[in-house]
């Protein structure tokens, strides 16, 4: 018995050794913080098309280059701050902190993406495709079809609270939530209504990698001074990813005042051949008019060569059917993808 203590006391000292520092608050602390993580990435990418009035599209272009500085302290506030060049443009992307002492409850400040569908909060070189799906641009803020411009990058300024609750046997949670109260306009901007965007999602994990998933958007954007178009969205998604196969589908539907109702969907693919080289193929449909007559389909495949972690070479071929205007083209694409 005495043996036995002795174990247990040594073992519960070793969890608090004496020059333990102690976690405090105050003005003047220093300490427990981590360094600034300093890092980025860029992406060139070379466009044909076949398209009429296109000529053979823009060649060789920036489709963007970011640099990003993250960290934390206290331990439990996180915090970032992302820009991001095209060409000659340059803005701020993100900045946030975020308190996540509990993984059932955290709370985010300040800009970052919305919580709507699946594909939106993906970093570019995880969608797999030189681009993302018509619905994630088009309702997700990435040139959103209320006027919205593209530079949003799905992102918006407020409030989050989002958390996982209920674990399973394995590890994983069979619930996650968010919750977000934000501005409505974009990036950069101020709020230009006294109203708030109620973006929310609830996403059920019922085996490991496999998660289904309700979003809901009630909100509105002001267009000008004289026109404010709503936002009441909704969508629904699956998405399923293990030992490097990929698997996702999302549908959304859009409508408001002073905006015409529109939806959309898309099912996306990934099959691995080895750890270099991964095969995505995609069906993707937007119809801006929720209506046959205003389908615009896309059909894609973009073998991804991923020749070491932080340098990959992308190809895409699209096959673009445009009902609206009875028209319907071919697109090649190439890109290249290198971080640090």
């Amino acid at each position: 018995m005495k043996r036995f203590l002795l174990i247990a006391a040594t073992a519960f000292f070793a969890l608090f050794p004496a020059n333990a520092q102690e976690l405090q608050y105050g003005r003047k602390v220093t300490d427990f913080t981590t360094g600034p993580k300093i890092g980025g990435y860029f992406v060139g990418k070379y466009t044909y098309t076949d398209q009429d009035g296109k000529n053979n599209g823009d060649g060789l272009s920036q489709r963007m280059a970011r640099i990003y500085v993250d960290g934390t302290i206290l331990t439990d506030f996180k915090y970032r701050v992302q820009v991001q060049f095209n060409n000659a443009s340059f803005h701020m992307k993100d900045y946030f902190v975020e308190w996540a002492h509990w993984k059932e409850f955290s709370v985010k400040v300040g800009q970052y993406k919305r919580a709507f569908l699946f594909e939106n909060p993906y970093n570019p070189w995880d969608v797999g495709f030189g681009d993302y799906s018509q619905i994630t641009k088009m309702f997700s803020g990435m040139g959103d079809y209320c006027g919205e411009p593209s530079s949003t990058g799905g992102r918006d300024q407020g409030i989050q609270f989002q958390g996982d609750l209920f674990p399973a046997a394995d590890g994983h949670k069979y619930l996650h939530y968010q919750l977000q109260f934000m501005n409505g306009q974009g990036i950069n901007t101020a709020d230009k209504n006294s109203t708030r965007d109620i973006i929310g999602t609830l996403q059920i994990q019922p085996i490991q990698d496999l998660y289904i998933g309700a979003f809901g958007w009630k909100g509105d954007y002001v267009l000008n001074d004289s026109v404010t178009v709503g936002r009441d969205r909704w969508a629904i998604a699956a998405k399923y990813e293990h030992n490097s196969w990929s698997a996702r589908a999302e549908y959304a539907h859009s409508s408001g005042k002073n905006i015409s109702e529109a939806d959309g969907w898309y099912a996306a693919v990934g099959v691995p051949v080895n750890d270099w080289f991964k095969v995505y193929a995609k069906y993707d449909v937007y119809r801006s008019k929720a209506s046959e007559e205003s389908m615009k389909t896309i059909y894609s495949i973009a073998p991804n060569f991923q020749i070491h972690k932080n340098l990959m070479l992308q190809l895409q071929y699209n096959y673009v059917d445009n009902k609206l205007t009875s028209s319907h083209w071919n697109e090649l694409w190439a890109e290249i993808y290198v971080r640090f």
